[in-house]
């Protein structure tokens, strides 16, 4: 079965939520490659990852993007753009033959490919997979700075920051609920306080019941016994294939579950919950404190 842009996103979101639980976090993974504000701008770049290609056009600096990944769809524009491959796997044949002269990759880029781009002298910077909110910005930011778009980069993030404000300010003030995100079914896995998408459970006026899992691994065991009032779906194909429709329904099978119990179990998007741009940032997280606060967005609170 060919795989869709949303199940290489959520599978990518997965398997960076494993890998990140096991090394550092960095705003850049490549030490060598670290943002200098006297660094020139780059005129040929190309993007080896979904949610970079994203950032580039959220910055404004897509006119010089000459080649992204297969999975790069959005903005519709990026479908255009020349194809070097896929998240994982690159054609550095391609690459080398486009001269770029940056090649920013996610976290989950094979080393051995990005070692032979920068031993053919391309300048590689590789992002790590940011551990909260405040992490994502200022790897946004250090983005702006290398693509020479700081100030627009400065711009996103005081309006997200903002806008994030405003709705932990009206979350704040309504009771907490116990929360439980679900990432993956075999196995499954919970949100823990080492992924950035605690940050949305917290923001928007819930209590994670998975806080300190540690590496994530869950069983439905730890569900029951957390007893959590919002159950939230975020797996391979949830937002429109089967998958997600049939967790959800195996949920229900457990009456004994609050969340069950008063019909809040849903189904998230998880090319908007796992894409870590600022603008993505909030929409999710408005999304989600609705689902914990049904009546936030309007302010008709149930």
């Amino acid at each position: 079965m060919k795989k869709t842009r949303l199940s290489c996103l959520i599978q990518s979101c997965f398997i960076a939520f494993i890998l990140a639980l096991a090394v550092p976090y960095y705003l850049f993974a490549d030490d060598d490659s670290r943002v200098e504000n006297t660094a020139p701008a780059p005129e040929r770049i190309i993007s080896l990852g979904q949610t970079i290609t994203e950032r580039i056009y959220l910055l404004g600096a897509d006119r010089n993007l000459i080649a992204d990944t297969v999975y790069c769809v959005e903005p519709e524009d990026a479908k255009y753009k020349e194809k070097v491959g896929t998240l994982l796997q690159a054609n550095l044949e391609k690459i080398v033959a486009l001269k770029p002269d940056l090649v920013i990759a996610s976290n989950l880029a094979r080393p051995k490919q990005l070692r032979k781009l920068k031993n053919l002298g391309i300048r590689v910077v590789q992002l790590s997979y940011p551990k909260n909110f405040s992490e994502m910005c200022r790897q946004f930011l250090d983005l702006g700075i290398l693509l020479g778009k700081e100030e627009k980069a400065k711009e996103i993030i005081e309006n997200t920051r903002k806008e994030v404000a405003a709705i932990r300010m009206k979350t704040g003030s309504l009771p907490k609920k116990r929360v439980f995100i679900q990432l993956g079914i075999k196995p499954l896995h919970a949100v823990t306080r080492e992924s950035f998408l605690n940050d949305y459970i917290e923001f928007a006026g819930g209590e994670n019941i998975a806080l300190n899992e540690g590496r994530g691994a869950y069983s439905r065991e730890k569900v029951l016994k957390g007893n959590p009032e919002v159950i939230i779906i975020s797996t391979m194909g949830s937002s429109k294939g089967e998958t997600g429709k049939n967790e959800k329904e195996s949920w229900m099978k457990y009456g004994s579950i609050a969340a069950v119990k008063n019909r809040n179990v849903y189904i998230v998007n998880p090319d908007k919950i796992c894409s870590p741009t600022p603008i993505t940032f909030v929409e999710a997280l408005t999304e989600i404190a609705e689902m914990i606060h049904p009546g936030f967005s309007d302010g008709e609170l149930k």
